[in-house]
């Protein structure tokens, strides 16, 4: 079945409304005028097999019932498995009448060359880098297509091009940002005929590399982009990356004196934090002198959610969750307020 619509400022609001002691700790935040949950779901590891489908599906049903009601995947998280099993979650959400589809927002991802998923006769040797990567617009469109059908869903509410500065490992950067117009006026026009609300970039280096470096994502440029090619209106509105403990890059180094996620505030854009736990690698033994500074905090994954969810100019802070059980153990701090900037601020005065 597909679902038609997309998430709203009234159904997200709405979906909120019913949890009031978490709006009351503040567990909700704005994006773009959609009012969403401060902990998402992410759904990139897991072994290819039904007892991972399940898994994540039970954990975004638990998720939804506990007040979250941000879901990220991508077409090649497993092979298209986390897109198919985050659409039979939803599928079964909506048809119970337990979740009304313009009260969660849903993102994916294109970028990735995903095995039975390449159109085939459709893109040049030149639009592919790495023999893996392309960001053309014939791709994406067929892309999009692909990750509708497998969610289920008419419109998707965020659709990142997927790491895009993979293509500068191998092509210079004034014909990388002529990609980058394409797929933005590609995208642009995927929002005119509904099936995109919103579009943006999710990287793991990009927006991580030293000012100087060649292969540094300029947010400045892309938002100069996007407004070339449909003014202040633009829609080139969230970007993703990693952000933890061992990666604060995004609000410790500074680009013109402004660090990326005051710079992305001043554009009007939403920052989604991924790699919360860094693959439950930092998941475990915390140094004592830090987790003491979480008080609040049971566990040391509470502890790398709460730090990231409390980081000013962060909105959402991802966390992989393939079982309803750690669902309930991090959504455990829905009704804890985010550390107020000072106690924040104390995290990087390491004794």
């Amino acid at each position: 079945m597909m679902f038609t619509g997309s998430a709203t400022a009234e159904g997200t609001a709405r979906f909120a409304q019913r949890f009031p002691s978490q709006k009351a700790a503040r567990f909700y935040r704005d994006a773009q005028g959609l009012t969403v949950s401060s902990i998402g779901i992410g759904t990139y590891l897991g072994s290819l097999d039904q007892e991972t489908d399940w898994g994540y599906a039970k954990a975004i049903e638990t998720m939804i019932a506990k007040g979250g009601n941000f879901i990220d995947t991508s077409l090649n998280y497993r092979n298209q498995r986390s897109e198919l099993g985050v659409g039979t979650a939803l599928n079964d959400l909506i048809q119970r009448q337990e979740l009304q589809r313009d009260e969660v927002v849903v993102c994916t991802k294109a970028g990735y060359l995903v095995p039975k998923a390449v159109p085939q006769g459709v893109l040049s040797r030149d639009e592919i880098v790495g023999g893996m990567h392309s960001i053309a617009p014939v791709f994406l469109e067929d892309q999009l297509s692909r990750s509708q059908q497998n969610l289920g869903l008419s419109t998707i509410d965020i659709f990142y091009l997927h790491n895009p500065e993979t293509q500068l490992s191998h092509i210079g950067q004034d014909e990388f940002y002529n990609r980058i117009r394409g797929a933005f006026e590609c995208l642009e026009n995927a929002v005119q005929e509904g099936s995109v609300r919103y579009y943006g970039t999710a990287t793991w280096d990009g927006y991580r590399r030293k000012p100087d470096a060649p292969d540094r994502l300029s947010l400045e440029r892309l938002v100069s982009i996007a407004r070339d090619i449909a003014g202040d209106a633009h829609h080139f509105r969230f970007i993703q990356l990693p952000f933890n403990f061992a990666m604060p890059e995004a609000f410790v180094q500074r680009v013109d004196g402004a660090n990326l996620l005051t710079q992305a505030r001043d554009f009007g854009m939403t920052v989604v934090a991924s790699a919360t736990l860094l693959q439950a690698r930092l998941a475990k033994d915390i140094p004592e002198e830090v987790a003491a500074k979480f008080p609040a905090c049971a566990t040391d994954p509470q502890r790398c959610i709460q730090f990231t969810r409390s980081t000013p100019g962060i909105s959402v802070a991802l966390v992989g969750m393939s079982h309803p059980e750690h669902v309930r153990e991090n959504l455990a701090l829905a009704n804890t307020p985010p550390m107020p900037e000072p106690q924040y601020l104390n995290v990087y005065k390491m004794s």
